[in-house]
């Protein structure tokens, strides 16, 4: 702005010299009183008058002089998106057109809230990302942001859990949902929108096939992917419901409905249905367990730990144990940690039992009692430690043992000294070969019982071989199982 031009527009050209010498510029210029006019040599009312009119019309003006705002550096956004492969899962009320038909909006929009939230704290719990929720369906990610060795069981998982959840709600109707898993290489991570709307895009056919086979599904199942499948091993029970034409999905694709968990012996085995490869560069390993092994049969109970990173064959190990002893005569007790299950009190101890007494999951109350009774009649357990371990795996007493009034803590500590007791049974009758698989998972109550049997295990007939990744969980009750164990450390041959 020209200050001197200003006042020549004003007709009061004589007070330039003034302003130019007070460097009164464009900037200053609006901000000028009438003490300030003073100051300049305005002396005449008329012309103070005329000026501050002028200056107000300055301030109301858009045009007039502002200070300059900072430079911005337009900088290019990070580009933070991958190509994964990632297991995507789709999940969709059931029938929330019907209700909306009949329902208040106030009320459906609870009854859709609370569904999006047992999905989510659901999927979490399992390591999923919620990525978006789409009206009443909810899309997942497992393998992003972060990675796990068994994503795609871990969404099998999370989906079952999830119908069982989604029943249990209690809404002012019952609900059922739908839930479809694809695995598939993806780009992933793109930042798209702002604020409340941003979300982590995903580029690539798996997420348009996951949510192809929600549509497909029946209420309250999970149908799953071939790409899915084949990471799944016998880890579940499938139902095979053949191939599908699917719109936006070029040919037909194989579909799988998940109906559980299996009961394959182990994670190992279930995985590696097809057979084992052969041991290649474990000789002396294996040596060394079997002489462990000869030892403990004389009563000179042995401890091993074989510690060793994920996939670097702890467990094909431990098979191979167990198949050069298959011949002889021993108890086998094998207890399998889970990722899942790293808070649930005696998990490992109560597979081993559901397993060893050939519980079924279409077994009546009644015939799973019958079957825990003639897995405990081999070591002479009383009625009331029958309670106990009936307790323990969760069966209704229906009146073949007696009640026991025990606090919580009581009732935990009885338990841990009987499940001792059934072991040290156990062993009188043969030696025991007992091996515990992925310790590092392990729940802190099983730990306590394995630890106080690792102080009893010295003089008696039995071997604990004890498989982990590297720094396996802390002690428990003072006691770590590794104490007096050799620590057999499994490297690449």
């Amino acid at each position: 702005m020209d200050v001197a031009g200003w006042l020549r527009s004003l007709g009061l050209e004589r007070y330039e010299a003034a302003f130019r010498e007070n460097e009164i510029g464009e900037k200053v210029l609006p901000s000028l009183t009438t003490e300030d006019l003073k100051e300049l040599g305005v002396n005449a009312l008329g012309h103070r008058r005329m000026l501050l009119d002028a200056i107000a019309a300055l301030r109301r003006d858009p045009r007039a002089p502002e200070p300059e705002p900072a430079p911005v550096i337009d900088r290019p956004a990070k580009d933070t998106a991958e190509r994964r492969q990632v297991t995507v899962m789709f999940s969709d009320l059931v029938g929330s057109t019907a209700l909306s038909a009949r329902m208040d909006p106030e009320d459906l929009r609870e009854i859709i809230s609370e569904y999006q939230k047992c999905v989510a704290e659901t999927v979490r719990r399992f390591g999923g990302f919620v990525a978006k929720y789409m009206g009443d369906g909810v899309l997942v990610y497992f393998g992003y942001p972060e990675a796990h060795e068994d994503d795609a069981e871990r969404a099998v998982r999370a989906g079952l859990e999830l119908i069982a959840a989604v029943t249990a709600l209690k809404t002012r109707a019952s609900l059922q949902t739908r839930v479809g898993i694809a695995t598939g290489l993806v780009v992933v991570g793109d930042l798209i929108g702002s604020g409340e709307a941003q979300e982590r895009g995903i580029v690539g056919e798996t997420p348009n096939l996951a949510a192809r086979l929600q549509g497909i599904t029946e209420p309250n199942t999970v149908v799953i992917a071939e790409g899915t499948r084949r990471l799944l091993g016998n880890l579940f029970e499938l139902e095979d419901l053949g191939a599908k034409d699917l719109k936006g999905i070029s040919g037909p694709v194989q579909a799988w409905a998940a109906l559980r968990a299996s009961s394959a012996e182990g994670r190992f085995e279930a995985l590696h249905a097809s057979g084992l490869t052969a041991l290649v560069g474990r000789e002396e390993e294996l040596e060394l367990l079997l002489r462990r092994w000869s030892r403990a049969k004389t009563g000179e109970g042995q401890v091993v730990l074989i510690s060793g990173e994920a996939g670097i064959g702890k467990s094909r190990l431990t098979a191979a144990l167990l198949e050069r002893l298959a011949g002889e005569p021993h108890t086998r007790l094998r207890y399998f940690c889970s990722p899942q299950h790293t808070d649930s009190a005696f998990y490992p101890v109560i597979g081993q039992m559901e397993r060893a007494a050939g519980l079924a999951h279409d077994d009546t109350p009644q015939a799973r009692l019958d079957k825990l009774d003639a897995l405990l009649a081999q070591t002479a357990t009383s009625t009331q430690d029958a309670a106990l371990f009936a307790e323990m795996l969760s069966l209704p007493n229906d009146g073949r043992y007696p009640t026991l009034d025990l606090a919580p803590q009581q009732r935990r500590q009885r338990t841990m000294e009987t499940l001792i007791a059934q072991i040290e049974a156990l062993i009188r009758s043969n030696p025991v070969l007992m091996i515990i698989e992925d310790a590092h998972w392990i729940d802190p109550t099983s730990l306590k019982v394995f630890g106080r049997t690792v102080d009893r295990i010295k003089s008696v007939r039995a071997l604990l071989i004890v498989t982990f990744r590297p720094a396996p969980r802390a002690n428990a009750g003072g006691k770590d199982v590794r104490d007096g164990g050799r620590v057999l450390a499994i490297q690449t041959p």
